[in-house]
């Protein structure tokens, strides 16, 4: 008696992993006018953390210290969000966690 009526493969063939984008890029969570507006917002706050650089003597600091704090920090946390949404992290964070940061 033959058992190759009764017995069949058990295992199934290995899946192909799919294919990653370079440094796991990816755009489908920021849509439309969102990309273009979060770019525009790391571009202008990256324009002002350079033009508060090039201050060279001021009477009354403290306000263009304030400007450097508030510009950077608007640059660093732009690159942040870009960086979150246009990867894997995203997935990996997963969307609560990402919503609540």
């Amino acid at each position: 008696m033959e058992n190759g009526a009764v017995y069949n493969e058990t295992t199934e063939p290995e899946a192909k992993a799919p294919r990653r984008r370079p440094f796991g890029c990816t755009l489908q969570h920021l849509r439309g006018w969102r990309l273009p507006a979060k770019v525009v917002q790391a571009i202008f706050s990256l324009v002002a953390v350079v033009c508060e650089e090039i201050v060279d003597d001021c009477i009354y600091c403290s306000g263009l210290y304030f400007f450097e704090f508030i510009s950077c920090s608007a640059f660093l946390l732009s690159l942040l969000i870009l960086c979150v949404y246009c990867t894997d992290m995203y997935e990996s964070l997963g969307k609560e966690k990402v919503q609540k940061l």
